[in-house]
């Protein structure tokens, strides 16, 4: 790239960041008169476009949580977007993301007196998004943790406030926060928004065993705790054994319908095992409970069952 090139494209890439979309296709321009056939210049003028075509969709909307919410559908559409782009030019993708987080955050933060706790909360919750992907850790962390005095144990807040504690370098908080939502919920969690090594790097794995659909999400714990990741355990109360013990019957009956969704109650009965394993191994319980459920595993899956025993 060619230096008035790359001094044009820092000042497109400013507008961006500020959402400026007119002045960024002024400047965009007459760019390409000075190097045409450059990626980076036509990276950025995609990222342009599809930004444009936001803000038209944008305008069609007048309350301004449901353009918040509207913003960070359309970063989810620009992501899958860009990720058929062979060549990624970063500064275009970062510009393109403050500006997003940035209108979003704005259109959030009006919204914050808002007097239905449930409402409060997700607002809460995705102002600390907006926070978190423009590197706001400690302002996000102060709006995911205000959500979740909202709305205790919700498990697409936990997710991410675990990502954002993992992000902060807190990974032993991380895993806690992690391996509790993907138990209380995992289909509620918007993968789509975590971006901490630790998380990621499970969220890959998961994809590389081949898992898609529905099942994607309930398998990610479950390589949680085969790769070491989910190893920070808590002792659940009697009412939690309880409500665990009674999903394990249900879904266990479940499995045996032979038009159940196996894809999807496989990885969450091996979850649960690995709950109930890990409260009889907290509670010193008696030996034979363990072997008990470990027997259930070998059953139900025998290649997880040995990589869980190794």
């Amino acid at each position: 790239m060619e230096v008035e090139t790359e001094k044009g494209l820092k000042e497109v890439l400013l507008y961006l960041e500020k959402a400026d979309l007119v002045n960024a296709r002024k400047a965009l321009k007459p760019l390409y008169e000075q190097e045409l056939g450059c990626e980076e210049l036509i990276y950025t003028d995609r990222c342009c476009t599809f930004w444009g075509e936001s803000i038209i969709r944008l305008d069609a909307i007048s309350n301004p949580y449901e353009k918040g919410q509207r913003l960070l559908a359309e970063w989810k559409s620009l992501t899958e977007f860009l990720s058929r782009e062979k060549f990624v030019y970063e500064p275009a993708r970062f510009s393109v993301q403050k500006g997003y987080f940035s209108s979003a955050l704005d259109f959030y933060t009006k919204q914050m007196d808002e007097k239905d706790v449930f409402h409060r909360s997700e607002i809460y919750k995705n102002a600390g998004i907006c926070y978190k992907k423009l590197g706001d850790y400690e302002n996000a962390r102060t709006c995911l943790s205000e959500a979740n005095q909202l709305r205790p144990k919700t498990a697409s807040v936990l997710a991410e406030l675990a990502d954002c504690y993992s992000l902060c370098g807190e990974d032993r908080y991380g895993k806690l926060f992690f391996r509790e939502a993907f138990f209380i919920d995992a289909d509620s969690i918007d993968t789509e928004f975590l971006d901490s090594e630790l998380i990621k790097c499970l969220i890959e794995k998961t994809e590389q065993k081949g898992h898609t659909g529905r099942s994607f999400k309930q398998w990610i714990p479950v390589y949680g705790v085969l790769c070491g990741i989910f190893n920070i355990k808590r002792e659940l109360n009697s009412q939690e054994v309880g409500r665990l013990k009674q999903e394990i019957y249900a879904k266990e009956n479940e499995y045996k319908d032979p038009s159940c969704n196996t894809d999807v109650l496989v990885p969450q009965l091996l979850n649960d095992y690995f709950w109930l394993i890990d409260q009889y191994v907290l509670t010193h319980e008696n030996a034979s409970q363990v072997s008990e459920v470990l027997l259930k595993i070998k059953i139900l899956d025998p290649s997880i069952y040995e990589a869980y025993v190794k």
